[in-house]
């Protein structure tokens, strides 16, 4: 077992309780969301995105695709519209085991038609707090995909009508993943489908699982061929972070038990999760995203509504935090 090293800035003054000294907010706010205390609202002012947008409109999302240095380029640009305030509240919100997830909304960016300007802003503030992992499955830095009412693929990421349950991301690749983020680019004809999300924190049964005598066992992990990773990759279910306290790498869907005893352990811990009153329901409007602290949040889909012209489009970026140590096993 591996104690788990979490910061991004390792300079940054901290206070005994973990917190990360924050300037006043300019061009944006932060406050407490309507779902939870722990999730924090950051709404950019609509001045801040089109100002953004003007200074970054010679760089098409291509050229983020291309020269991956760009990306960091147009997180600067941001964050100097913002007074260089946001990042550190982004790297304060997110290392904070009390928090660590927040959703954000870019004011004025909603529509369909600006998709790859969302693509662009996304980018940005992803790349405040780290580096964005290649992605096997676009081969880019970011995915986009499109969930509609038939699907035939292999796994429950695109099948709208069952619930796709609480994991965390990067469980079957050699990539470490400490932030996921996911944007809505569309939605059309859709009832039902919003966000299910779990802090470690406020789920019952962590200490029963965390302290059972499989939660640090070598596991192996694969994933289907649409995920374009033929690589197992081996790693328990439970880490800990500098803290002591307990971090997950999980998923139910590429998980390989050895044997009937695992696959108990499993399928018990599964249906836990599940069932946990900890879960939240959290919609998320065309345009805005969710950042989360991938090691200590859990997320998940809830079914959608059939209708023959149901689609919704997203779009993933998944990352290392940057600036410091990051958080690894």
């Amino acid at each position: 077992m591996t104690a788990v090293a979490s910061s991004v800035e390792s300079a940054a003054a901290s206070s005994s309780s973990g917190a990360i000294a924050t300037p006043t907010p300019l061009g944006f706010t932060l406050a407490p969301s309507a779902v939870s205390s722990r999730m924090l609202n950051l709404r950019v002012d609509a001045a801040v995105v089109t100002a953004f947008l003007e200074a970054t409109e010679h760089w098409p999302v291509q050229a983020l695709e291309y020269k991956s240095m760009l990306r960091f380029r147009v997180a600067a640009i941001l964050d100097e519209l913002c007074a260089n305030t946001l990042r550190p509240h982004l790297v304060a919100t997110l290392l904070d085991r009390a928090h660590g997830a927040m959703q954000v909304v870019p004011e004025g960016l909603d529509r369909v038609e600006q998709a790859d300007a969302m693509v662009k802003f996304a980018t940005a503030v992803a790349h405040l707090v780290g580096r964005s992992n290649f992605d096997a499955m676009s081969g880019q830095y970011y995915a986009r995909f499109v969930v509609e009412n038939v699907d035939a693929s292999d796994s429950y990421l695109r099948q709208p009508h069952r619930v796709m349950e609480l994991h965390n991301d990067g469980t079957f690749v050699e990539q470490v993943t400490d932030y996921v983020l996911m944007m809505k680019l569309d939605e059309r004809n859709m009832v039902g489908g919003d966000s299910r999300l779990l802090h470690l924190d406020d789920w019952e049964d962590l200490e029963r699982f965390s302290h059972h005598p499989l939660a640090f066992a070598e596991m192996r992990w694969s994933a289907p061929a649409s995920k374009k990773v033929t690589a197992d990759v081996y790693h328990p279910v439970f880490d800990v972070d500098r803290n002591g306290r307990p971090v997950m790498s999980y998923i139910d869907q590429f998980v390989q038990p050895g044997d009937l005893e695992q696959g108990q352990w499993l399928c018990q811990l599964s249906d836990s999760l599940e069932g946990s009153e900890g879960v939240l329901s959290v919609p998320n409007p065309v345009g805005s995203f969710l950042l989360l602290n991938n090691h200590f949040w859990l997320h998940g889909r809830d079914r959608f509504a059939s209708h023959p012209k149901l689609r919704r489009e997203l779009m993933r970026q998944r990352g290392v935090f940057t600036g410091g140590a990051t958080l690894r096993r």
